[in-house]
Formats: structure tokens, C-alpha cells, sequence
């Protein structure tokens, strides 16, 4: 295939779809390095139309809660008492260094993803 930029988003369905066909390719082949090629022309693309944010720490917190099932009673542990829990989860009280330490540490929830955008510590 000649491979060219991807300057537009039909541009970007067919590299998704050519690199659909030589995904696989064995190491060293002609179609391998047609496939990094084409992974790297589409991170370019989508990185520069399609940036995604930082994440929300509130978000992380219930996508987290989603996963292991828990519920905000589960979460009194790191945050607090209930009251507490309802506050930072309603948006009404920051989280503060200490639960982001015990959120990371008992939830394996990224530091980064509670130290995101929109969120300031106590």
C-alpha cells in the first residue's frame, strides 16, 4: 500500500482499515513496517483531533466504585465518615492530600487521575 498522511477523518477510516489487514504481519516483513507506520500516522491524527483531558478525579472515583462494586459506604474507609463521602462525591467538598494518599494506596486509583483537572486539595 502507498501510505500517505492522514489529513481527515475518511483519511483515518482507511488506515484503521488497511492496518486491520497487516496487523499480525510478522517482524520484519514489508507489512510490519507498514503497520508501525500507520499506528504511529493515526496517534498523530487522533492526538491532535481527538485529545483526551485529564481525567476527573470524582469520575475516577466512581468508575473505580463501578468496577470492584462497591458502594459509597465502601469508600468511608478512605475518605471518611458518610457525610463526607457524599461531599466529595457530590462535588461539594475537594478531596484533600490525605484521602488521595489512601484512595491511591487502597484503590489503586492513578494519582493522576485524582489529581487531575478540576480538583483542588484541601
Amino acid at each position: 500500500m502507498n501510505i500517505k498522511p492522514i489529513r481527515s477523518d475518511d483519511d483515518l477510516l482507511t488506515a484503521f482499515r488497511h492496518l486491520e489487514g497487516i496487523f499480525q504481519a510478522e517482524a520484519g516483513t514489508l507489512e510490519a513496517d507498514d503497520a508501525e507506520i500507520l499506528v504511529t500516522l493515526i496517534e498523530a491524527y487522533e492526538n491532535k483531533h481527538y485529545p483526551i483531558g485529564p481525567a476527573d478525579p470524582i469520575e475516577a472515583i466512581k468508575f473505580r466504585m463501578e468496577q470492584q462494586g462497591l458502594s459509597p459506604r465502601d469508600l468511608e474507609a478512605y475518605i471518611g465518615p458518610s457525610g463526607r463521602v457524599s461531599e466529595v462525591l457530590n462535588r461539594k467538598r475537594p478531596l484533600s492530600l490525605r484521602m488521595v494518599k489512601r484512595l491511591h494506596k487502597g484503590l489503586r486509583i492513578p494519582y493522576e487521575s485524582l489529581l487531575g483537572e478540576g480538583n483542588y486539595i484541601e
